[in-house]
């Protein structure tokens, strides 16, 4: 699994933690034979940078084209940024060859 999260809102440590939460608990709820296997092989997610909503949209329209399960995440606007504003999306879980195949060559938060 993999969790792109946009640079350009600079949100605090606590915030980006919290929606990484979100899209890794979005994406294991789905597809319940791959979230078996990414359990049993030890629950794998790496963290990304995109640089703003237009790079995460098409990472997104990239997994949807290709059939990778991807979970969206839109903030609730309660605390640090406006309602309804795109954070990251989750990709995954599946095999580190697809998840790479969307996210590979990002830096690492």
């Amino acid at each position: 699994m993999a969790i792109a999260v946009r640079k350009d809102l600079d949100m605090g440590k606590g915030k980006i933690a919290a929606q990484v939460a979100h899209a890794a608990v979005e994406c294991s709820m789905k597809d319940s034979e791959k979230r078996n296997k990414w359990i049993s092989e030890g629950q794998k997610k790496i963290v990304v940078w995109v640089k703003d909503e237009a790079q995460l949209q098409e990472l997104i329209r990239k997994a949807r084209s290709t059939g990778i399960n991807c979970c969206p995440i839109r903030d609730a606007g309660l605390t640090q940024l406006d309602p309804d504003t795109l954070t990251c999306s989750g990709f995954g879980p599946d095999e580190d060859s697809v998840i790479d195949s969307i996210t590979g060559g990002f830096k690492l938060v």
